[in-house]
C-alpha cells in the first residue's frame, strides 16, 4: 500500500513537471527562510482563505508589488492639479532664462540642437 502511495505521488508529480514544461510561460522560483511562527501564521491565513500556502504567498506578493509600482509611478492630482497640468500641456509657457540654458548645456554635452 505505501508502494502504491509513493508511486502515485511519483507520478503526480511527474505529471506536473510535464504540465510544467509544456506551458507557453515560463516560471521562476522563489524561496524565503521564515521562522516557524511566521509560516504557521501564513499558513492559518492560507487555510482560512481555502489556498495553499503557495498560491496565498504569491498573491500578497504580487497584490504588495503592484501596490508599491502604483505608489511610485502613478500620478494623482487634484482636479486643480489636472487643469493645471492640462493647461500647460495646451499651452505651454515661453521658454525662460534657465530653460534656455539648460538646452545650450545639453546641446554642448551631446552635440546634438534637439
Amino acid at each position: 500500500m505505501k508502494t502504491d502511495v509513493n508511486e502515485q505521488s511519483k507520478n503526480a508529480r511527474s505529471a506536473a513537471r510535464k504540465d510544467a514544461k509544456q506551458s507557453s510561460e515560463s516560471k521562476a522560483r522563489l524561496e524565503a527562510r521564515i521562522s516557524r511562527a511566521t509560516h504557521t501564521r501564513i499558513k492559518l491565513a492560507a487555510d482560512i482563505q481555502g489556498r495553499t500556502v503557495t498560491d496565498f504567498v504569491v498573491h500578497a506578493a504580487l497584490n504588495a508589488a503592484t501596490k508599491a509600482i502604483e505608489e511610485n509611478f502613478v500620478v494623482q492630482l487634484s482636479m486643480e492639479g489636472q487643469e493645471a497640468f492640462a493647461e500647460a500641456l495646451l499651452n505651454p509657457p515661453e521658454p525662460n532664462d534657465a530653460l534656455r540654458r539648460a538646452f545650450e548645456r545639453h546641446s554642448a554635452l551631446t552635440g546634438k540642437n534637439d
